[in-house]
């Protein structure tokens, strides 16, 4: 059997009318993924594929992220179809915390917007580190290679500010609506000597499988199996587990020996990152341990934080956030209300620079660092030791108020 493909997330991410559906639709139809028949007549055709939503047609906007999946010779794609409508940036923090790359589009004729630097922001801080830039409707400004090298260059400045290198990254000229260098080079534009779209993404190097990493394992759910005990079930985020290996769980310091590990109904000796696991440790009830809590090595034991310094960046919120304030932290698998005890700097979304020190409230489209307390124990790791361990999302009113990561913390124990 060949080697499967490697797989990669991608992300479509910038401003909403900057034709991000039309070219995710290109893509999925030049690479075979579907077929011209799916596609309606008319102007928006290539969209429809992408918004399988009557509201959306309606409305012509982009809501939800569609995860459609195409292959390039050398990669497997699922596209993260990510809106650009202010109100749907939450849609991007769950959506783009999954890519491991992005395609960030914007259009020639408009140029740069207040969102785009929001977007690449974003991106920046969920930690997507390669990007590709579509400088899309080239077809509207007759494929004009002056505008394109002034728009280049506006792209590269911006970038830049949020420490993307512009010599690493490419700048494709595009027309997702006429199918200009997507996967074919287009002869409308014979001054530009790069990679099309397709030939860019498999530039893209492939996430490494971070199992030199300490193990982590956050818990989904446990199950009680006649014959086995208990089962807890999660996926392996990093490091490497085996049999007979002493485990411990936290928050509630259980450990015990990996006595099985099982998935998709079949024994393994050991699990990597990526890996959806059932497996059984002696001594550990099933009342021990729960959703949320996270497995490791009673070598490096997973951390359980006292209280943690994050930097946040608010999304949408009603009102203000202030001291005090306690919503829950979505992070992993774990929920856990989190208090404000500090509002520390706050921060400029565009450039990431410190615009206030110690701020008297926070509102939406603010960036922070903050100091929070939860109000239980919770396992939350530093961004800069365990990344997939890092990221949260802020809850509330039945809305993703925020989203950030975790920079310092304080160790419960």
């Amino acid at each position: 059997m060949a080697k499967e493909k490697e797989h990669m997330n991608l992300a479509f991410i910038g401003h909403v009318d900057h034709g991000k559906s039309t070219m995710v639709g290109h893509l999925l139809l030049q690479s075979g993924a579907i077929a011209e028949q799916q596609l309606s007549k008319g102007e928006d055709k290539f969209r429809f594929v992408m918004d399988q939503l009557t509201e959306e047609r309606e409305r012509g906007v982009t809501i939800d992220l569609a995860h459609a999946r195409f292959d390039t010779p050398k990669y497997e794609f699922t596209i993260v179809d990510c809106p650009g409508h202010r109100d749907f940036v939450k849609n991007m923090i769950t959506g783009a915390s999954q890519a491991d790359a992005a395609v960030l589009v914007v259009a020639v004729d408009d140029g740069v917007m207040p969102q785009t630097k929001e977007h690449a922001f974003l991106a920046r801080t969920l930690g997507i580190n390669q990007l590709i830039i579509g400088i899309n409707k080239m077809d509207l400004v007759n494929y004009d290679e002056e505008k394109f090298n002034a728009l280049k260059e506006e792209v590269s400045d911006l970038i830049k500010t949020v420490a993307y290198k512009p010599k690493e990254i490419n700048f494709i000229p595009l027309s997702a609506f006429e199918g200009d260098n997507i996967s074919k080079k287009s002869e409308n534009t014979p001054w530009y000597k790069g990679p099309t779209l397709v030939q860019a993404l498999d530039e893209f190097t492939a996430p490494e499988k971070p199992t030199d990493l300490p193990l982590r394992v956050p818990i989904q759910d446990v199950y009680s199996i006649t014959g086995v005990g208990t089962v807890p079930v999660g996926r392996v985020e990093t490091g490497v587990m085996k049999k007979g290996e002493n485990v411990i769980f936290e928050p509630p310091g259980v450990s015990g020996e990996v006595k099985s590990i099982e998935m998709h109904h079949e024994m393994l000796d050991l699990a990597e990152p990526g890996d959806n696991v059932g497996f059984n440790v002696r001594g550990v009830g099933k009342n021990d341990i729960r959703r949320g809590d996270v497995a490791g090595h009673v070598t490096n034991p997973p951390t359980v934080a006292k209280e943690f310094t994050a930097q946040i960046v608010v999304l949408q919120h009603p009102g203000v956030i202030t001291v005090g304030y306690t919503p829950v932290f979505h992070c992993h698998t774990a929920q856990v209300a989190c208090t404000f005890l500090e509002l520390q700097k706050k921060l400029d979304p565009t450039t990431g620079q410190v615009k206030e020190e110690n701020p008297d409230f926070l509102k939406t489209g603010d960036a922070a660092f903050v100091v929070v307390k939860p109000t239980k124990p919770m396992v939350i790791e530093k961004i800069s030791e365990i990344p997939h361990m890092g990221r949260f999302a802020i809850r509330d009113m039945g809305q993703t108020v925020a989203a950030g990561m975790c920079i310092d913390l304080v160790p419960a124990k």
